[in-house]
């Protein structure tokens, strides 16, 4: 079996929950549900979907790096919103990142998140060749 690369982001609840960031095996990197945490834990621009989302694909963009790749590689993103009429905002700030690379996504609404403060969480998919 191919090395197992794990690749934190330092959320106090990958321990917690027991997860990692990323992990990468071989050239396909996964990247967790990831929230719209400060490096302190605490949820950034309570209210702002697009800020939120932003700092959802920083911290994705972090961990891809982490694990050997850039956002180039990635393939897929998933991207959940406790409101789906508030999609533009998030799709704004997904098209900063991914305009010109263009992975396949899905947006999709869902009841709650761990913490009622997050409007947004994004999973990821990429592959090194």
């Amino acid at each position: 079996m191919p090395e197992r690369l794990l690749v934190s982001s330092g959320s106090p609840l990958e321990p917690e929950i027991g997860f990692s960031r990323a992990v990468r095996v071989g050239g396909h990197i996964a990247i967790a549900g990831t929230a719209p945490l400060s490096a302190a834990g605490s949820t950034v621009s309570p209210g702002d979907v697009y800020a939120q989302t932003r700092r959802c694909l920083e911290i994705i963009e972090h961990a891809v790096e982490a694990a050997g790749g850039s956002l180039q590689h990635v393939t897929r993103t998933r991207v959940f919103l406790t409101d789906i009429g508030r999609w533009r905002d998030a799709a704004r700030a997904h098209a900063e990142y991914f305009g010109t690379i263009r992975p396949a996504s899905t947006f999709v609404q869902v009841v709650a998140f761990i913490s009622p403060d997050w409007l947004v969480e994004i999973e990821a998919d990429a592959v090194i060749p």
